[in-house]
């Protein structure tokens, strides 16, 4: 009985890996053709940590306090317009329908649209933190200040994921998506600005432990729930 079981399951999860694999594989190579998404999220960080350096000429200790802020508001506004326009690209061209009647669980592509967005977003990271530590001299290659953006852009993308997926079934998605993620992400955008500010500080552990703690919280509660209510937003 127990040789049956495994033998079962084996077959399910390699599908379910095969599937999410698809999707992401799917979004990847797309994006490599078009460079739509990427160039459009890229840009428009650039632009605004541009505008930041120039409008806040400060002392190193002022821009210390307030770059865990910049920082996330250039990530939650490049993150919003990338998950929109993933979602309305596939809304236009017609593939978010051949995904749906594709027989395979819907989690599955859930997850691996997860898993592209999460990656365009950590190339935006990549390419906007070199830039930002030099125009505002400051380092900000620090382990602890990297598993902050990583745990807050897996939150931010598991959250706004699931939300532009309803969100692009209405007219009105590009004002729709944000009216939706901003009250939802709030706390892990508060838990990210704090946790990042105190590295960048020199906090004691004992300071940011609680916000690490909310954003670890905040990915996996956020992450079960969408997984869960995926299927039904998608029916709708």
């Amino acid at each position: 009985m127990t040789l049956q079981t495994s033998t079962t399951r084996q077959p399910i999860q390699s599908n379910f890996g095969k599937a999410v694999w698809a999707v992401v594989q799917k979004d990847l190579s797309a994006e490599l053709r078009s460079r739509e998404l990427l160039s459009a999220m890229l840009v428009f960080s650039l632009l605004v940590i541009l505008i930041f350096n120039f409008a806040l000429e400060l002392d190193i200790q002022t821009r210390r306090s307030v770059t865990a802020g910049v920082l996330w508001a250039t990530f939650a506004f490049a993150g919003t317009l990338g998950l929109n326009r993933s979602m309305a690209i596939e809304k236009d061209r017609g593939c978010l329908d051949g995904l749906l009647l594709t027989p395979v669980d819907r989690s599955a592509i859930y997850f691996g649209k997860v898993i592209s967005n999460f990656a365009f977003m950590l190339i935006v990271e990549a390419f906007i933190l070199p830039i930002y530590s030099v125009l505002y001299a400051i380092n900000l290659f620090q382990p602890g200040l990297l598993l902050v953006i990583l745990l807050g852009s897996i939150g931010y993308t598991a959250v706004g994921t699931l939300l532009s997926a309803m969100s692009v079934q209405t007219r009105t998605r590009d004002v729709m998506l944000p009216i939706l993620l901003f009250p939802v992400v709030i706390p892990i955008l508060i838990a990210a600005v704090k946790a990042s500010g105190g590295y960048l500080t020199g906090a004691e552990f004992s300071e940011i432990a609680p916000w690490l703690n909310l954003l670890v919280v905040y990915d996996v509660i956020f992450t079960s729930l969408a997984f869960m209510v995926f299927d039904y937003v998608v029916e709708e």
